[in-house]
């Protein structure tokens, strides 16, 4: 049986009410305090000291202290008066202690339960926000990356046009230059004409004279002979708008850059096959089945860079990081994948229901259930007589009804 403590002491005033229970030599490591609104109870084998209080205090506000040989209670009323006494009057009534003892923990129990919830919602939030915060970080990344290829692309204009600008000023000039030419030789061939009018003339005066020497004697300069060199060149003209070719050139210039890039990528170590992306595609599908996600990352990623055109390998990249976890990757790459396959067609329909399953898969993995479900009302319009998508739909729906 343990010994009940009776030489404890206590103060009170209007607020607060201090109690001090002596430890009797035991060490602190071993006193176990437990308190409530109305009950208290300091254990430290072979003592223990119990108390059911005058009236409530306020126990979140209240405070326990061990040290110097004594445990010390600073407990603040929840009204303010003063006691006169420290227990109740139901103190000596054992039902009573123990249905006080009872409720006491029943209530002790209940506030630690909601401490943990509580700790949990704040965890939850707090990793959704960090979630959130991580999708915002790489959109902003995203966003930077086609500023820059906006850019790029606007330089390539700027240039294409800045060339067929000079091309048309070259044009022009040359077109200058004809003229120009066209004028001197004009002036030339007139200037002949003319002298070969007084040559005319003079012969006429001669032949009337009948003196073969009048010309020279007359002092008149017979002309020499000459020759004039007359060179053509060939006449351009700047498009007309109805003839213009702007969107083929835009499209070649798309070529080209894609054609650098592949040429960027040329290794020396590479063999065919793996310079092929429907080879890629096949080997990381392997990679796959046989569980290596990474690896089959990497053969959809060395795809995609030889061609950014197959909605299929980054819809199986997607699921690749669905596997692992990345959901955030998953979603971009199922976006991507719905991106290309337009317009829909029945052709391409089970690779849409497919990327909005993985999509809607990895947002709920995220949380985000509202999104998930748009994604699975997607997949089930395309593919409505599927009976694991409409079970699947219903459980995010109750979900989201649930919280």
């Amino acid at each position: 049986m343990p010994i009940v403590v009776k030489d404890f002491s206590w103060e009170e005033n209007e607020s607060h009410v201090f109690i001090t229970v002596p430890l009797k030599g035991v060490k602190a490591n071993k006193v176990d305090i437990f308190s409530s609104d109305e009950y208290l109870k300091v254990s430290y084998p072979p003592y223990i000291f119990e108390c059911l209080l005058f009236a409530p205090v306020d126990d979140r506000k209240s405070s326990a202290s061990v040290g110097n040989g004594m445990v010390l209670f600073k407990l603040v009323k929840k009204q303010a008066a003063i006691w006169t006494q420290l227990q109740s009057n139901d103190s000596s009534d054992k039902v009573v202690m123990r249905e006080k003892r009872e409720e006491a923990i029943r209530l002790a129990q209940e506030r630690a339960a909601e401490a943990v919830k509580e700790a949990a919602e704040k965890k939850r939030e707090a990793d959704k926000y960090a979630v959130q915060e991580m999708m915002k970080l790489e959109q902003e990344e995203k966003q930077k990356i086609e500023d820059l290829k906006e850019a790029e692309r606007r330089k390539a204009t700027e240039e294409l046009e800045r060339w067929k600008q000079e091309q048309r000023d070259e044009a022009e000039k040359e077109r200058a230059r004809l003229l120009a030419e066209k004028e001197e030789n004009d002036r030339l061939r007139m200037e002949e004409e003319k002298q070969k009018n007084r040559v005319n003339k003079e012969k006429k005066k001669v032949a009337k004279s009948g003196d073969i020497f009048y010309e020279t004697a007359r002092g008149v300069p017979t002309r020499s002979a000459g020759k004039i060199e007359v060179k053509f060149t060939e006449r351009v003209f700047p498009t007309p708008v109805r003839e213009s070719q702007t969107p083929q050139e835009e499209e070649w210039l798309k070529k080209q850059a894609e054609a650098r890039k592949v040429i960027e990528l040329e290794d020396v170590d590479l063999t065919e096959e793996e310079k092929n992306p429907l080879w890629l595609r096949d080997k990381g599908n392997s990679f796959f089945k046989s569980g290596d996600y990474q690896a089959a990352i990497n053969a959809f990623s060395h795809a995609i860079r030889l061609d950014s055109k197959m909605p299929a390998l980054f819809s199986n990249r997607g699921a690749c990081h669905l596997k692992l976890r990345n959901f955030i990757k998953c979603v971009e790459d199922c976006s991507k994948a719905l991106e290309l396959l337009t317009p829909p067609v029945p052709q391409n329909a089970p690779s849409r229901c497919k990327a909005h399953v993985r999509r809607g898969t990895a947002f709920c993995e995220l949380e985000l259930y509202v999104e998930g479900l748009q994604d699975y009302e997607a997949a089930l319009k395309i593919c409505p007589d599927s009976e694991q998508l409409k079970q699947d739909a219903e459980n995010i729906r109750q979900i989201i009804q649930s919280s």
